[in-house]
């Protein structure tokens, strides 16, 4: 961090000498630096500045000097670059004293306050906690910025290859910080943390593990705007306590932290007229979140950049998709000044909701008059087509879709639209104008949804998984048997909701070992009788899932569950186990992957080279329902791989995923 030159003209007689410890050592006469002599003198002047008005015993000298051995002469030496020192300092005020005095104590160098730097600075510093203590922040402010701009950059650091000179630089070095800290947090307090920001940031990059620091930097990020950019300075910091001391942040920090995930930029900011809350309705965040932090920063950046007004997150079931919408929804209070709210559009029970039913929730939460309009019984269990897909709705519901419309229009609100199972679902909720937005999450990626910003959700990496496992069953356990932590993540494909639900078994079964339940997982016909905690269960989120697909889907899916261990095939392989051609393959595979039950590559390749494959834990379930020979699963296989299939999928598709394209496997 640089600093303004330092101040010298001002202070002391003409012809005195000023001297500099805030940054390299320097002497200065009327302005003009002065040769401080080679560098051993140098040493021996440094360490009798560092100390000024206190004898300095030989011993500390010598070891400034010679740290390792000194040599027999070293006493004669150092009188030497005394007497220099000496000749440098000239006298002492007015009746011409030796500034340099030998007593019993040792070296004793006089000097006064506006001669030293650091002397200056400490005079500053007291005055500036002085004013703070009287109330007097503005001066406070004042008072700390001038001391602070007596600093030229890390103190005495020409010398620090001295033991002895790199101690006493350190120790100015931190209350430097301190000084900082005061200053940064009365200009947070006067509402002016913009001018904190840069500074505070090159401070934690030096200082990493300086809390007050961190946290003064966190402050001012928020009271600047930047929230999400807040809020990863803790993430960040959380992380390197974990990693580097195995420790949590203290728990002012994780207050001050909590503190801004649902409340804008209030952070000691100076008086502002107050207007009515805004209506916030969103869950509480998971305080098991973990990692997925390019993800949660691509979020708030296109959200809060007011650039993209409808993002699709999609991903399979448990992979966390519905935890990092709350969790972005949570950090964007401040372009969203209208509110916030979360929707689920599907029921408990899987089964979708109808748009009557969610546009109701959305006009309540609002407070627009229609929504207290009431909704024929009828409207609450079918679909009833939206103005915005350009067909009228009849009654009430008509009024209230319209309504909505103008309410996002008129505001500026984000609104979760979560596990939407089709397009047809939110299409008429979707904003047509203004600056609101509204963030999808699905398992499969909509393509019918356009123009849209997508975030697809992979599974988590490796370290990111068996970060959510440590927080669950603790990291002393997580580091007794790190192989098979890593082997149970596996097992659950890292999926986020299998991981979580891992760890809440083994935090009650504290007498299991790791190495036993990975060995559980690791056998694929009780993996997913193994991960139920209570009534959370990770088989009854692939079945609603695969309750979603059409029977042609389920049929391609479980064929190609079968191909491997590792749920991976190519193009090739899915040709010869569906027994079709290879444009039906394709589409075959396409269709799985829109209602995300099959991954593909992140980057654009070839069908032919592309490796796909199918999530751990779908795939056992596919197994599963294929070794029961699941009755729809059967018959549509049946039909053969002409034209009874295609006839087949238009059917299946239009009973159980509204919009699905059907699958004709027929020779290509």
């Amino acid at each position: 961090m640089t600093r303004p030159p330092v101040r010298t003209g001002s202070a002391g007689a003409a012809g005195a000498v000023h001297f500099s410890l805030l940054g390299p050592l320097t002497a200065r006469r009327d302005g003009r630096e002065l040769p401080l002599g080679p560098r051993k003198q140098r040493l021996v002047l440094a360490t009798l500045l560092a100390r000024p008005n206190t004898p300095v015993p030989v011993d500390v000298l010598t070891d400034a000097v010679w740290p390792d051995d000194p040599p027999r002469t070293a006493r004669k030496n150092l009188q030497v670059y005394i007497s220099a020192a000496r000749a440098l300092l000239g006298p002492a005020g007015d009746g011409g004293a030796d500034r340099l005095v030998h007593g019993c104590g040792g070296y004793h160098l006089r000097i006064a306050e506006g001669e030293l730097d650091t002397l200056r600075f400490g005079a500053l510093a007291r005055a500036g906690r002085a004013a703070a203590g009287r109330g007097d922040v503005a001066g406070a402010a004042r008072l700390l910025r001038e001391a602070l701009d007596l600093w030229e950059g890390p103190p005495l650091h020409d010398l620090r290859d001295s033991a002895g000179v790199a101690e006493e630089a350190d120790r100015l070095e931190a209350r430097c910080l301190t000084v900082y800290e005061d200053w940064a947090e009365a200009e947070i307090e006067l509402g002016r943390a913009a001018v904190a920001v840069d500074g505070l940031r090159d401070l934690v990059e030096r200082h990493p593990l300086r809390e007050r620091l961190r946290a003064a930097w966190m402050t001012s990020l928020h009271q600047s705007g930047r929230q999400a950019e807040a809020l990863a300075v803790y993430d960040d910091y959380r992380q390197l306590m974990a990693r580097e001391l195995g420790l949590e942040p203290s728990p002012a920090m994780a207050a001050l932290y909590r503190s801004m995930l649902g409340r804008g930029r209030e952070a000691r900011r100076p008086a502002v007229s107050r207007r009515t809350p805004a209506p916030v309705a969103l869950p509480a965040g998971t305080g098991a979140f973990t990692g997925r932090r390019e993800e949660l920063r691509g979020l708030l950046d296109v959200l809060g950049g007011g650039e993209e007004r409808v993002v699709v997150v999609s991903g399979p079931g448990g992979a966390g998709k519905s935890a990092l919408a709350v969790r972005a929804a949570h950090l964007l209070a401040d372009p969203f000044p209208d509110g916030r709210v979360h929707v689920r559009v599907r029921r408990e029970d899987g089964t979708a909701r109808s748009r009557a039913e969610v546009l109701a929730e959305l006009g309540r939460w609002c407070g627009i008059a229609e929504a207290r309009t009431e909704i024929p019984a009828t409207a609450a269990g079918a679909e009833v087509p939206a103005t915005a897909a350009g067909v009228e709705v009849p009654g009430a519901l008509a009024v209230l879709a319209e309504a909505w419309q103008e309410w996002q229009a008129r505001h500026r609100a984000l609104v979760v639209l979560d596990d939407v199972p089709d397009e047809a679902s939110v299409r008429g909720l979707l904003p047509r104008s203004g600056k609101c937005a509204v963030l999808v999450t699905a398992r499969g990626q909509l393509p019918g949804l356009a123009p849209v910003h997508r975030i697809a959700l992979p599974a988590p990496a490796d370290g990111e998984a068996l970060e959510l496992l440590g927080k669950l069953i603790g990291a002393g356990r997580l580091r007794t048997d790190p192989a098979a932590a890593l082997r149970i993540v596996r097992a659950c494909g890292g999926l986020p909701l299998a991981v979580e639900v891992s760890g809440m078994r083994l935090a009650v079964l504290r007498h299991l070992p790791l190495a036993e339940y990975a060995d559980r997982l690791d056998d694929p016909s009780a993996a997913l009788d193994e991960l139920v905690a209570g009534d959370v269960s990770v088989r009854h989120r692939i079945a609603s899932g695969w309750r979603d697909l059409a029977e042609p889907d389920r049929w391609v899916l479980g064929r190609l569950a079968g191909l491997a261990d590792d749920g991976c095939f190519t193009l090739d392989r899915a040709t010869v186990a569906l027994g079709c051609g290879e444009r039906a393959a394709i589409r075959a595979v396409e269709s799985l992957i829109d209602a995300g039950a099959v991954t593909s590559p992140a980057g654009e390749v070839t069908a032919h080279a592309a490796l796909y494959e199918v999530p751990r834990l779908l795939c056992l379930f596919a197994r599963e329902q294929t070794a029961a020979g699941e009755p729809e699963m059967a018959a549509t296989g049946a039909q053969g791989t002409a034209g009874d299939r295609e006839a087949s999928g238009r059917q299946g598709a239009a009973g159980a995923r509204t919009g699905a394209p059907a699958v004709a496997l027929s020779p290509g």
